[in-house]
């Protein structure tokens, strides 16, 4: 890390951001939950990891040294397929590992830490592990550092079952002060052995995977992992997402990095072999600077996974989403604090914490089971609906967020013009979904043709209670699209005559996408920060897009 003044440190950050926006104008980035696969058989996965240096970025310029898992031999593949996707030998944060219920799960760990970081290890809470190789440890079974002498004599390989569906966390049990501070965790992605599915009905939320008709008809990619996230048919899902929240203190890796070169550069012989390493790194007193999802800050979370320009930082964070959807949000607190973060536009109803379904103790319709797991996979979901995920060092949740437009008591869609014939004919829940292929998909009948505009500009319904500012003499932010409409089609028809901006100057093309850009962060101040310079940290985006925009997760 290197010394910087105010003045050049804020001219960094802001050039910084606006390469980093810049990339966001000229393509259009989205998510997902990516990670790699080790099925070498039918119920049986492996992987090949190892525990080695690396560095990462910070908007603000800095180059922050740090430890990571990674891929010790290519994995046996990807999921979802994504441009450019990769697997170095140290990523931040590590691997995400997808299996599938019931899998004998093998992970063999190879230690390439430096040798003044002593041994290493992985914990997988929540599963009986069985270790082979290595050392004894305090909490888990060690893989010694290379000075133990000749390979594999630095490896330890846990087997397990994947006995519960769900997110779930993996981190070092060496010395965790310091490793998980220094990089070493990542998330672990169980698949239900029998998801809920149907087949390709309109509406509805358990459709196979590619056979959903909206996107199909719109020729939109199927990037799900599964139809559900458990054995459960309140888990069903549309759309995820994995986001790893964690902090750093640079103090920590710095002195971490001096110490690490000072050892090196001993006479052949003399540097550190103990296991337990040769580092003395203060922990305390703990401030850290910077706040990271899926080990990004804002604004590089928002550009794609897998980007060249953070090659040990592959994975993003930058949620898109249709009207409707159920989105899945996988979570996982990865560091030493409590991150309260707030997803704007709605509340999040949680599922289950660390693959444990919150079901309804009694339900009646499921008493009379007495099989633990059928009762949990039939009872009524009973988990809370929260402002804020508060994520917790080691938990990982599961949660579903949607968006529709209920309540805002205007139509999204500008309907009730003159001429105006588009349909919403209400389901038994009062969206219209009889038509897949329909541009207002989803739409909440209840607002259908309701005005927002006293006099509007363009051609929208008209009678509403709000007047709008002249499009003429107003300028549009970066993620605004020009009128409060919902899709390029009623933006456009929305601001009649007056120019919209010009295609490529917004993160939020107002001719393409148009959608409803909503701020998720962190609702403590100092974590949208980087390095104390606003805005920062643990912060994105949530884009709302219109069933006619193309959300195209392969980046």
């Amino acid at each position: 890390m290197r010394a910087m003044n105010t003045n050049n440190l804020l001219e960094q950050i802001l050039c910084g951001a606006t390469i980093a926006l810049g990339s966001l104008i000229a393509a259009t980035v989205q998510a997902a939950a990516p990670g790699i696969v080790g099925s070498t058989a039918a119920g049986a996965s492996s992987f090949s990891l190892s525990a080695a240096p690396t560095s990462i970025t910070q908007p603000d310029g800095t180059v922050v040294y740090a430890w990571g898992y990674g891929c010790a031999a290519q994995p046996v593949g990807f999921k979802p397929t994504m441009a450019g996707q990769n697997c170095p030998a140290a990523q931040l944060p590590g691997p995400t590992l997808i299996v599938t219920e019931g899998d004998t799960v093998t992970v063999t760990l190879t230690n390439s830490l430096p040798a003044a970081a002593g041994n290493t290890s992985i914990l997988f809470p929540g599963f009986q592990v069985t270790s082979n190789g290595g050392t004894p440890g305090v909490l888990a079974q060690e893989a010694p550092n290379a000075t133990c002498g000749a390979a594999p004599c630095n490896t330890v390989t846990y087997t397990f079952t994947a006995s519960t569906p769900g997110t779930h966390a993996y981190y070092s049990g060496t010395q965790g002060d310091l490793q998980i501070e220094m990089g070493l965790s990542g998330a672990l992605i169980v698949l239900p052995l029998h998801p809920v599915a149907t087949g390709g009905s309109a509406g509805s939320h358990c459709t196979q995977l590619n056979q959903d008709p909206a996107k199909n008809f719109h020729v939109e990619g199927d990037f799900r992992l599964s139809t559900s996230a458990y054995d459960h048919p309140a888990s069903c899902y549309d759309r995820e997402y994995l986001f790893q929240f964690s902090e750093m203190d640079g103090k920590i890796h710095s002195k971490t990095l001096q110490q690490v070169l000072a050892d090196q550069a001993k006479a052949p012989g003399t540097g550190c072999t103990s296991p337990t390493g040769c580092l003395v790194v203060p922990i305390e007193p703990y401030t850290a600077n910077y706040f990271m999802i899926n080990g990004r800050s804002m604004p590089d979370d928002m550009d794609p996974n897998y980007a060249v320009q953070y090659p040990s930082q592959p994975y993003n964070g930058n949620p898109h989403m249709h009207p409707g959807e159920l989105t899945l949000l996988r979570i996982i607190g990865q560091g030493r604090f409590q991150h309260p973060f707030h997803e704007h536009a709605n509340h999040v109803r949680i599922l289950a914490r660390d693959g444990n379904l919150l079901v309804a103790q009694n339900d009646p319709k499921c008493n009379s089971i007495t099989d633990p797991v059928l009762y949990m996979n039939c009872a009524a979901p009973a988990g809370p609906l929260m402002f804020t995920t508060t994520t917790t060092p080691g938990l990982a949740m599961d949660g579903i967020f949607y968006w529709t437009g209920r309540g805002l008591n205007w139509d999204v869609f500008g309907h009730g013009f003159a001429g105006d014939k588009t349909p919403c004919v209400p389901d038994a829940n009062g969206y219209y979904t009889a038509d897949p292929t329909a541009p207002n998909y989803y739409e909440w009948c209840g607002d259908h043709t309701k005005a927002l505009e006293k006099h509007p500009f363009g051609q929208v319904a008209s009678g509403g209670p709000a007047t709008l500012p002249d499009p003429t003499i107003v300028a549009n932010g970066l993620w605004y699209s020009g009128s409060p409409y919902l899709g390029s089609e009623a933006n456009i028809r929305a601001v009649g005559a007056t120019p919209l901006p010009v295609v490529g100057t917004s993160a939020n093309s107002p001719t393409t996408e148009a959608g409803y850009a909503y701020m998720w962060h962190s609702h403590n101040e100092r974590e949208i920060t980087t390095n104390n310079i606003f805005p920062g940290g643990m912060m994105m985006m949530m884009l709302i897009d219109a069933r006619s925009f193309v959300i195209d997760e392969t980046n």
